[in-house]
């Protein structure tokens, strides 16, 4: 049997800007550690936004090739496949579907029962996490731990073990979305104001509200520039 010829994909523009900054890496010579140049010269060198290099960065850290911190921008994490870095963008792409699926089946589940179930260190717990996830974005952060911490206390607070370790299961998949929705513009301070509605209604011990609030909240982070056209 003959196989099929499939439609040629066009690149986003993002990808050709990572495999880019990624090649000029490897023929510099940059190791683990090194810092690539500020974004202001990335956008400046290669003709482009710096949202589109933001993006370019996001991608790129999603698949571990470099680290965003911020005051230190973008350091490289990984040498290994930097050359295949387009290759490792469209294959987290295509995974992320199944993944945001997933969040958004377990977690809506999870804020109700944690709605029902939660006990005052819970709360207290959950108020802890949107207070470091707040600081880091006034500082200029994107609140990412504050973010994991919210999220791991409204799973600790539902008791449910099963749905724990489905959650654990996915832990490296959702730190991927997690990282690639607080990567884009305005969205940490959007994310963060999602929590404190899934908290309130968490703390009324409505179920109904805090699903409602949850799946409103992964309908957001499913909202990604990766996973749009060009």
């Amino acid at each position: 049997m003959r196989s099929q010829m499939r439609p040629i994909t066009r690149p986003r523009l993002y990808e050709t800007v990572a495999r880019q900054i990624a090649t000029w890496a490897e023929e510099n010579g940059l190791k683990v550690g090194d810092r690539l140049p500020p974004e202001r010269q990335l956008a400046a060198s290669l003709g482009v936004s710096r949202t589109t290099i933001s993006q370019a960065l996001v991608a790129m850290e999603v698949v571990g090739a470099v680290t965003v911190r911020h005051g230190d921008g973008a350091v490289i994490t990984s040498g290994a496949g930097m050359g295949r870095i387009a290759d490792a963008i469209r294959e987290h792409a295509r995974r992320l579907p199944e993944v945001l699926d997933a969040r958004d089946a377990l977690e809506t589940k999870l804020a109700a029962l944690a709605a029902v179930r939660h006990t005052a260190a819970d709360l207290v717990e959950m108020e802890a996490a949107l207070e470091q996830m707040a600081a880091d974005i006034e500082r200029g952060g994107r609140g990412v731990d504050g973010d994991e911490r919210f999220h791991a206390a409204v799973t600790a607070a539902a008791r449910s073990p099963l749905l724990g370790r489905m959650m654990l299961e996915l832990s490296a998949e959702i730190t991927e979305t997690r990282i690639e929705s607080l990567g884009q513009p305005g969205r940490p301070g959007e994310s963060l104001e999602q929590h404190r509605r899934i908290a309130a209604a968490i703390r009324s011990g409505d179920p109904e509200a805090a699903a409602s609030a949850m799946h409103a909240h992964v309908a957001t982070v499913s909202d990604l520039a990766i996973l749009r056209d060009s």
